[in-house]
């Protein structure tokens, strides 16, 4: 076929085509693996030219009459350059982007002919006259299978027998590549000298597989003679002599290799030896174990699972044992449960049921780093949260339910809070004097709405990890409530410009338990602490609070002649409310109680006040009465501009400058003294195009504050006093008590660009379960992902904060970086970092990591330069991800630090 001459006669023109295998790039000098040398190139002017035809485009249709061995099923066959037709012959010739489709096969290359006494199809394509390189090769396809690109192709349309010449095909993860392919039937295709890999790219950009020198592919396997692994074109001393390569079309069990190292603590290691089982499409198992020399281990077993459209969750189990002491010393056993669970919204519509726990001993991550793959969040995390909650909403009605089991571990102190179960049922707002069939107006009860809501627990809190699963935790230390709260609102308009609201709320909580305290007899204040009795009973807690405000708008304008800026506009919201609430810290109420010690000699009693629910679930009512007046002012600026020039829908832009300025305190004249709080303020904005958020606060003392000293343990101290009196009657200002400024922002390219419309299934509230399932799979591995579209990503957390009582000030000034940059198109650095303005210094936190994209293979470089943790990490790895064990591994772990250079 390679020296085959077609010839094509009719009236005076004689055309005459060469039809042989082009090499895959004529700018680069290479031959398939194994091969010998092709033959040479066609012409390019001849490959790539134009003539005349009889018609530009050749369109046969469907011939049904019987036929020796005709070609009586070519549905099309079209040329987009063009066609020429040898009656004599019977071949046809096909000319730049040729298509052929012929009973369920279809065929796409720049040059086809079809000889239908031979019953042959061939194709190929053509070197670009102005590249130089090989354009349009061809793109076969047959019934449901994948599409094959190639060289050049023959292909036998009667007897379905076919060669092909530097096959690129696709099977499940498995890519082959290169040298030639002969399909003898149906089911089997005979190889030579091609390349089984997991690149997708042909060859020769393929630079990793393994050659097969015969061998016969089937559809779930291939059969192979003598094999060798080539890299980058190199063939590397490691040969079998016949191989079997599975190229399964479902999920297959099998084992998983290991890594191997050694730990300057726990000895020789062999990490990561593991099962993989696919049960079924919905569920597959993982089971990782992890040896040590010394006698450590630590196994993991992590179970997924998907129903599409239904839901989709993760569940892994761990456990370790280590022994990081001396020789002979017990280890130290570590467990954690970590479950993440979804579900569609649409599959059961008003019921919605998540999970998200993450549950252990509080030394796991420190003493089981690598089931963590040594992430630095996890190996510093303080705290530990877990959450299941189901909803329920009733369609057609105000009601709805929601019941979460809740867990929060501290890691520092080693206790547990749990929470067992936690429920609240709600009733949203309803205006219960209003008709449905009202006509005209509302009158004013029927402005009147109501609402309910009813939460209750039950609650183990701050226990220490020890006493946990003891058999009297739950008994003695379980605290469980209920709390009701009626909230009564009424809104309306006041001489048209004024908002008037008022309301009132009322909250209940029932308890099955108090607290009493008491003195021993002969305690002495400062020295014995007062005994706490738990009291068993049901006990009730009632309070209430009424409020009304008054509120309005103030428009002002500033307009300007010239420039670009049209106006700036300034709007204020003044607000004064006023609030009552009795004091609930009356003896009537009985919520408030004392303990009094006593009397000893030379010491006087010593009484203590207490709330007989100090230590319920949801508290009890505050001490002191409250009616006062609260004020609050808020600002907003925005400016006015005129639209861009390649604006064509000439509308001004509004463009804020302040989004927010806010003023408040509040004046009680029930108290004896102090009447003014502190005058509060915070404000935010946004600058950059919104891009970069601006955050502050603060408050201001308005009363003086008076210094005293006294005498301690023969120590001079200094004290702070407030005194009734206003600092501007003594002609100062109020003291600044404590401000923060915060300031946080992401930035790249897209930044500074207009928003394009984002597609369907592209965001968090738009993706399919499976979607989520491949992001969840990204977050628990960030360097699994790695954008190279992106040049560079900033962002940017500074923090600023100061608080002032005369006698001492302190404050804290710190910023946060973090992104990554594009060196080139393949080469990212990252970066993470918190700088501490006030001492100079950087966080032992700092990180860096370098990338590498060599297409088929990862290349990572991990890298914290101080503290505790400093590593390094570097990793080179397949992408595929039916290889993701394939990799290779250098590592310095923080439990090396004394090796570490």
């Amino acid at each position: 076929m390679v020296n085959e001459i077609a010839s094509a006669q009719t009236g005076n023109q004689n055309i005459t085509v060469k039809d042989t295998i082009i090499k895959p790039d004529s700018t680069r000098n290479k031959k398939p693996p194994g091969t010998k040398s092709q033959a040479p190139a066609a012409n390019s002017q001849k490959s790539a030219r134009s003539f005349t035809a009889p018609n530009s485009v050749l369109s046969s249709k469907k011939d049904t009459t019987p036929s020796a061995g005709g070609l009586k099923s070519i549905g099309k066959a079209v040329a987009e350059d063009s066609s020429f037709v040898d009656n004599v012959n019977k071949i046809k010739y096909l000319y730049g982007k040729a298509h052929v489709t012929y009973e369920d096969f279809e065929l796409d290359a720049e040059y086809i002919r079809v000889d239908e006494n031979k019953h042959q199809i061939f194709a190929r394509g053509a070197i670009d006259p102005k590249t130089r390189r090989y354009v349009g090769r061809p793109l076969s396809k047959q019934g449901t299978e994948k599409p094959v690109a190639s060289d050049s192709l023959l292909f036998d349309y009667k007897t379905k027998k076919g060669k092909i010449w530097n096959p690129a095909s696709e099977q499940e993860g498995n890519f082959i590549s290169g040298g030639q392919a002969k399909r003898l039937n149906e089911t089997e295709v005979a190889y030579r000298n091609v390349i089984f890999s997991t690149c997708d790219l042909p060859f020769p950009e393929t630079h990793f597989g393994i050659v097969i020198t015969k061998g016969i592919g089937q559809k779930n396997r291939i059969i192979s003679g003598p094999a060798y692994l080539e890299i980058a074109g190199v063939p590397l001393p490691l040969a079998i002599p016949f191989g079997f390569f599975p190229k399964p079309d479902s999920r297959t069990s099998g084992v998983i290799l290991p890594t191997f190292g050694e730990d300057a603590k726990l000895g020789f290691y062999l990490r990561n030896l593991g099962y993989y089982i696919g049960l079924n499409d919905n569920i597959d198992v993982t089971t990782m174990a992890s040896l040590y020399s010394k006698g450590s281990y630590e196994l993991s077993s992590n179970i997924r699972y998907l129903k599409r459209y239904k839901y989709g969750g993760n569940l892994t189990l761990s456990y370790g044992s280590h022994n990081y002491g001396l020789a002979g010393d017990p280890p130290v056993k570590d467990f954690n449960v970590a479950w993440t669970h979804s579900q569609d919204p649409n599959a059961n519509p008003g019921t919605t049921f998540s999970a998200s726990v993450n549950a252990g001993t509080q030394s796991f991550y420190r003493n089981s780093p690598g089931q963590s793959n040594y992430n630095l969040e996890s190996l510093t995390q303080n705290n530990l949260r877990s959450s299941i909650s189901y909803g329920r909403v009733w369609a057609g009605t105000p009601f709805n339910l929601n019941v979460s089991l809740g867990h929060s571990q501290d890691l520092t102190k080693k206790t547990v809070t749990l929470e067992l179960p936690t429920f609240s049922f709600n009733m949203s707002t309803l205006s219960p004097f209003d008709s449905k069939d009202r006509v005209g107006e509302q009158k004013w009860y029927q402005r009147i709405t109501v609402g309910y809501s009813l939460v209750g627990t039950n609650k183990l809190n701050d226990i220490p990890e020890s006493e946990l699963f003891k058999a009297n935790t739950f008994s003695k230390r379980l605290q469980n409530g209920l709390q009701h709260q009626i909230p009564v609102a009424f809104n309306t308009t006041v001489l048209k410009y004024f908002q008037f609201s008022t309301g009132a709320n009322y909250t209940e909580r029932w308890y099955m338990q108090t607290i009493r305290r008491r003195f021993d007899r002969g305690s002495v204040a400062g020295q014995v602490l007062p005994v706490t009795d738990t009291i068993a009973g049901f006990a009730r807690a009632g309070e209430y609070s009424l409020n009304a405000s008054f509120s309005t708008k103030v428009y002002g304008t500033i307009p300007f002649k010239k420039g670009n800026i049209k106006a700036i506009r300034h709007v204020s919201t003044p607000s004064i409310s006023f609030n009552y609430r009795p004091d609930f810290g009356d003896p009537s109420y009985g919520y408030y109680k004392t303990a009094v010690s006593s009397a000893t000699v030379p010491y006087p009693y010593y009484a203590q006040r207490y709330s007989i629910f100090e230590q319920s679930v949801y508290g009890g009512p505050s001490p002191g009465k409250q009616a006062g007046i609260g004020f609050s002012l808020d600002n907003t600026i925005e400016a006015k501009v005129k639209a861009k020039s390649t604006d064509t829908s000439g509308i001004d832009r509004k463009i804020p400058i302040l989004q927010g300025l806010t003023f408040s305190t509040f004046y009680n004249f029930a108290a004896d003294s102090l009447k003014l709080s502190n005058i509060n303020f915070s404000g935010h904005t946004a600058i950059l195009n919104q891009k970069v958020n601006i955050n502050f606060s603060g408050s201001f003392d308005p009363y003086v504050t008076q210094v005293r000293d006294s005498i301690s343990n023969g120590n001079l101290q200094n004290y702070i006093r407030r005194i009734n009196r206003y600092s501007w009657q003594d002609g100062k200002l109020p003291m600044l008590a404590n401000f923060s400024f915060s300031m946080s922002g992401s930035l790249n390219p897209a930044t500074f660009r207009p928003k394009t419309q984002v597609p369907v299934g592209t965001t968090l509230q738009t993706m399919d379960p499976n979607q989520a399932q491949r992001l969840a799979m990204i977050n628990s591995d960030p360097g699994a992902y790695i954008d190279f579209n992106i040049p560079w990503n900033l962002s940017l957390n500074y923090s600023f904060n100061y608080s002032n009582n005369i006698i001492n000030s302190s404050s804290s000034n710190t910023i946060m970086l973090s992104g990554d940059v594009s060196i080139t198109q393949k080469w990212k650095i990252q970066y993470n970092s918190n700088y501490d303005l006030k001492a100079g210094k950087l966080s032992d936190a700092t990180s860096f990591a370098i990338y590498r994209d060599l297409h088929c293979w990862d290349l990572s470089v991990q890298w914290l330069p101080f503290g505790f943790y400093k590593s390094y990490n570097v990793t080179l790895k397949v992408k595929a991800s039916i290889l993701q064990d394939l990799k290779l591994s250098k590592r310095s772990d923080y439990t090396n630090n004394q090796n570490f250079n």
